[in-house]
């Protein structure tokens, strides 16, 4: 028998879930050896991007503090190290930043993954969240010995995540039989520990209807890829509708001038580190991928710009994560309320050079981006 997890919906519209939620920025954590010129598959090539570097990662994740950063995504992918075992590291030598911890459901067990979280959660004062993803690489996934097809991955992370929940309601023994998985009495000892929350907040990825339907069920966030707000707010409203969160995962070119942030979008690509092999590589990558986002995102980057701010040409370079707003301190904020009038309220970004655009984003698009935020909010009565 299932431990089942209920959730409570409560109905709402784009503009009236964006009206009473403030927006919340994440960044991707620096890697180790990153350089604007290496592209995705360069990345993934990188002996030195699977090693941690703990001095330079500590010191963004005090800038991430500094600049109003809420939590720091570690990935996961076999070009990096660990994320738990990374994300604990930089807990330990932190006070606020949360890290947004990437996990596949077919790597692990979800009793023992459970106990580490909550172990993150004691070490951190609960300063874990989830990045749940189902992988994009058929490749790869047979790296970790996991052989399941794309919808039967988010099937087995749904049963996956029933575990989790009913470990963290700690309402006895868990008890779920699945089609992939199964635990019997199962108990953790160590609480999920938090001063605001009994669970970490799980932010689904991918764009498919499996992912959105996991997030329906026990998701807080559905984090899509970047596209147009107008795309964004016609897949929203089941989403919206459920109470759940809508977040994008984007990158940002933010220069003084538009002209100048042009000029760093071309200069991203013009400088790439295109090789023979790394350009053949990514070409299986993407043709081999079973991921409905990756596919997606390479093909909407057929069109260079998806409105006058929002840049797709680094997406075939650099991955789809670059879908990239590009503009002054102004024009950035600006799209980002589109976007919270979209109905989006989570943001996981990334920049070049990583912490330089970081920096900047806290030091003059936040502060334009909390301005606008509170002109648009109704007057309390």
């Amino acid at each position: 028998m299932a431990h089942t997890i209920s959730n409570s919906h409560t109905s709402m519209n784009n503009d009236s879930a964006s009206a009473v939620k403030p927006l919340r920025f994440h960044w991707r954590l620096l890697q180790r050896g990153e350089q604007q010129g290496v592209t995705r598959a360069g990345q993934a090539d990188s002996m030195e991007a699977g090693l941690p570097d703990l001095p330079a990662q500590v010191d963004f994740c005090r800038q991430a503090e500094e600049s109003g950063i809420d939590s720091l995504l570690v990935d996961i992918n076999f070009a990096k190290p660990e994320p738990m075992m990374l994300a604990t590291a930089l807990g330990v030598k932190t006070r606020a930043v949360t890290f947004m911890v990437a996990i596949r459901s077919g790597v692990i067990s979800p009793a023992l993954f459970t106990q580490q979280v909550n172990t993150l959660s004691v070490l951190t004062n609960g300063r874990v969240n989830l990045n749940v993803v189902a992988g994009h690489s058929p490749d790869e996934q047979r790296f970790y010995g996991d052989w399941l097809a794309h919808d039967e991955r988010y099937a087995r992370t749904g049963e996956f995540l029933e575990i989790c929940h009913g470990l963290w309601k700690k309402n006895g023994g868990v008890n779920f039989r699945g089609n992939y998985l199964q635990v019997e009495d199962a108990r953790i000892n160590t609480p999920f520990v938090s001063p605001a929350r009994s669970a970490p907040e799980i932010f689904i990825g991918g764009s498919s209807d499996q992912a959105r339907d996991l997030a329906l069920r026990y998701g807080t966030c559905w984090m899509r890829l970047g596209d147009a707000p107008a795309n964004v707010a016609g897949a929203a409203g089941a989403v919206l509708s459920a109470g759940k969160e809508l977040g994008l995962r984007l990158s940002i070119i933010c220069k003084s001038t538009r002209e100048e942030a042009l000029e760093a979008a071309q200069e991203l690509v013009s400088s790439a580190e295109i090789t023979p092999r790394n350009s053949a590589e990514e070409n299986r990558f993407v043709r081999e991928s079973d991921s409905h986002s990756i596919r997606k995102q390479y093909a909407v980057a057929e069109s260079e710009w998806l409105t006058p701010w929002l840049w797709t040409g680094a997406v075939r370079t650099h991955g789809a994560p670059s879908i990239a707003i590009v503009g002054t301190p102004s024009i950035v904020a600006s799209a980002i309320l589109e976007y919270k009038r979209a109905g989006v309220t989570h943001f996981i970004l990334s920049g070049w050079p990583k912490l330089e655009a970081m920096t900047r984003f806290g030091r003059e698009v936040i502060p334009l981006v909390r301005e606008l935020e509170g002109q648009a909010r109704p007057p309390v009565e």
